[in-house]
């Protein structure tokens, strides 16, 4: 805790004159243009990947960045989606998952839930991408079939982000662009879903493009990048 005290108190006496004006412009209102939709895990940090300023990012952090369907579960992050697409005019929402996920290696390994029934009960909106790679891909385990359950979980939640009302009517109209991205901690690299092809290609042009490989979820017309 005395690093956070310490921390807020450097980032007073550093604070420059225009982050100073921009916080007063920001005391009455925010506008952000993107809704960023990621995993609660701390080593993912939205506003410094994207070198993002205050009120850039409307940020939602839960375990295994995940959006339940429509009417299947009242929760949070679905009241922010609301607000932001409704309220706050988003222009886009992202679900960013990342490499070595926790909760993604709980859906590998359902023992380690022992323990916890809450998060055991909340990770079983991402049932669909455990149940499509154990169908598809059974005999791929460690590293890779992690790899292949943290993507098929985000657009898993992609599909299910189209589900709710204020999203199908946003993307309906062109106001609104939906897009899933992983995100690699070790290599600080972003592959972003691409619906035209069916797999995550590298989302900035000198970023090395993966081997493709076939994918199996349903697919519903979403954006792959910005």
């Amino acid at each position: 805790m005395e690093r956070l005290i310490q921390g807020f108190e450097q980032f007073r006496r550093e604070m420059t004159a225009e982050h100073r004006e921009l916080f007063s412009r920001l005391a009455s209102g925010q506008t952000p243009h993107t809704m960023f939709i990621t995993c609660a895990d701390s080593r993912v940090m939205p506003e410094l990947i994207f070198n993002a300023q205050p009120g850039d990012l409307f940020v939602y952090r839960n375990v295994g960045n995940i959006v339940p369907p429509y009417a299947q579960h009242v929760s949070g992050v679905v009241a922010a989606i609301e607000y932001a697409v409704t309220a706050l005019k988003v222009q886009h929402i992202v679900i960013c998952g990342h490499s070595d996920c926790g909760a993604m290696k709980a859906l590998q390994n359902p023992a380690a839930l022992k323990g916890k029934p809450s998060v055991e009960q909340w990770l079983k909106h991402a049932d669909v991408a455990r149940y499509v790679v154990a169908e598809n891909r059974p005999t791929i385990l460690g590293e890779e079939g992690l790899r292949y359950l943290t993507e098929e979980n985000v657009v898993g939640q992609l599909e299910h982000m189209r589900t709710l009302p204020a999203v199908a009517a946003a993307m309906a109209n062109g106001s609104l662009r939906i897009h899933g991205w992983i995100y690699d901690i070790a290599k600080t690299e972003i592959t972003a879903f691409d619906p035209a092809q069916g797999r995550f290609r590298p989302l900035v042009a000198d970023m090395p493009d993966a081997t493709p490989h076939a994918r199996f979820s349903v697919r519903l017309p979403v954006a792959s990048a910005a």
